[in-house]
């Protein structure tokens, strides 16, 4: 992405979704889920390296060891992308390939290889915006407390500051963090991710210091790559009460507390919701003099994740009323995408959006040759779509669209069970084959015109 704001106006008619001429079309993965080649070049062990052998961890007993060995196979899915009209391709680094041990040497092998793809990217006329943090604690970190030690907010600047001391001269968007909501809950509450603790006291100070590391990293940032826009990326998932009494509402706005405005309230400049604060009993001991302003360091860009709306009752009994649904069981609300966008733009008042995730898993049948008709793929996407040309009419600045995800993956937790790319990927042979998806979006890519 460049710094340069968008031009034009969408326009909307026949059933037509006319974007600005400026407006970036990209997808999106993330080191562990797609480049495999785990031992590499000196790489480190990682937290998912180490959880995936858990056993029951991964409900398919996989790894990110192989995933879609992007790490070897980068410039063919460049060229790929480049066939498919993208304008940017938004992936992650690796912190162990970088600083294996979490702190102290820097590994050069790990900053060729990243320097060779941006260059690859360039070279295609595809805009790299970086992720520096999708979820690969180097495990020498989590061995000595993670992020729920103080320590690894300082381990993560030194990563940082050589990554873009290397690349800052040749990537335009940097995001420091993907999704710290999951990584703080998922990670070290519920222990369904990596490193699968299960401690309120230890998620909520991770949850801080994942903030303020992103604060941290911003002014480094800047100073490497003083021509580079800055974010980071969170997930919403907007929570309706699911009838209208008054202990729905409080579940729905405690719900809500939690897993949307902890995050974007303190970057705002709010600090952390106190009624969900009070809720959670927390001391609130890891927040030191200033951390609350280093958190909210104006940033360029915010990007927004969104797959689905939740509903929240106080009776755990009640059963939601049904809806089409994707395949890993998440309702299909695309209402809930224009409407995350205008309380973001009323309440929040960042200076631009960029939609970093959005995508879909669903129940792929390939034919003989491996390709797949995946129109209902297409209809979550186009209708997703829809809902950010609504809340661009209303006056939301949306820079771009990230479709995740370019390639079917490592899905976590899911393993390889779940399919969310436009691109299949045959595991045995790692051959991709496009799906009826991608040749769609590749013609929206091109053209502005969602159809």
């Amino acid at each position: 992405m460049s710094a340069a704001q968008p031009t034009g106006t969408a326009s909307q008619a026949a059933g037509r979704w006319v974007f600005p001429d400026s407006f970036v079309w990209g997808s999106a993965t993330s080191a562990y889920q797609v480049e495999g080649a785990i031992e590499a070049d000196g790489r480190g062990e990682s937290i998912w390296d180490r959880f995936c052998r858990q056993p029951g961890a991964i409900v398919d007993g996989s790894s990110g060891a192989q995933a879609c060995d992007q790490y070897h196979r980068f410039p063919a899915d460049i060229a790929m992308m480049k066939d498919l009209g993208l304008d940017a391709y938004r992936f992650s680094i690796a912190w162990p390939r970088i600083v294996p041990a979490g702190i102290g040497a820097v590994q050069a092998a790990g900053l060729d290889h990243y320097e060779r793809v941006v260059d690859a990217l360039l070279d295609a006329d595809i805009a790299p915006l970086v992720t520096l943090y999708h979820w690969d604690l180097p495990q020498a970190l989590e061995d000595v407390g993670g992020w729920a030690n103080r320590a690894t907010v300082d381990a993560f600047m030194h990563y940082v500051d050589a990554v873009t001391a290397r690349l800052g001269d040749r990537v335009p968007t940097w995001m420091t963090l993907n999704e710290p909501f999951v990584s703080w809950n998922h990670g070290y509450l519920t222990g369904e991710h990596a490193p699968g603790r299960r401690s309120l006291p230890d998620a909520l100070a991770a949850a801080h210091h994942l903030l303020l590391a992103h604060g941290r990293a911003v002014p480094v940032i800047r100073a490497n790559a003083p021509q580079a826009r800055v974010g980071l990326v969170l997930n919403f998932t907007p929570v309706e009460p699911l009838t209208e009494s008054a202990e729905d509402a409080a579940a729905a706005a405690l719900m809500d507390g939690i897993e949307n405005r902890w995050c974007v309230e303190p970057l705002a400049g709010l600090g952390y919701p106190a009624d969900t604060a009070a809720s959670l009993g927390w001391s609130a001991r890891e927040v030191r003099d200033g951390d609350l302003a280093t958190i909210a360091t104006p940033i360029d860009v915010l990007g927004v994740n969104y797959y689905t709306t939740q509903f929240a009752a106080a009776d755990p009994d009640l059963v939601p009323p049904a809806s089409p649904a994707t395949d890993m069981g998440w309702a299909i609300r695309p209402d809930g995408l224009s409407g995350l966008l205008r309380r973001l733009h009323d309440q929040y008042h960042f200076p631009a959006y960029v939609i970093a995730e959005n995508g879909a898993a669903m129940p792929d049948q390939p034919d003989a040759s491996g390709f797949v008709q995946d129109d209902d793929r297409i209809e979550y996407v186009r209708s997703h779509l829809a809902a950010v040309h609504d809340a661009m009419g209303a006056g939301v600045l949306v820079e771009g669209y990230f479709l995740w995800s370019l390639l079917d993956n490592f899905e976590w937790a899911h393993g390889y069970a779940k399919r969310f790319g436009i691109v299949r990927v045959d595991y045995e042979t790692l051959q991709r084959t496009p799906k009826a998806s991608a040749r769609w979006y590749a013609h929206v890519a091109r053209t502005g015109v969602v159809a």
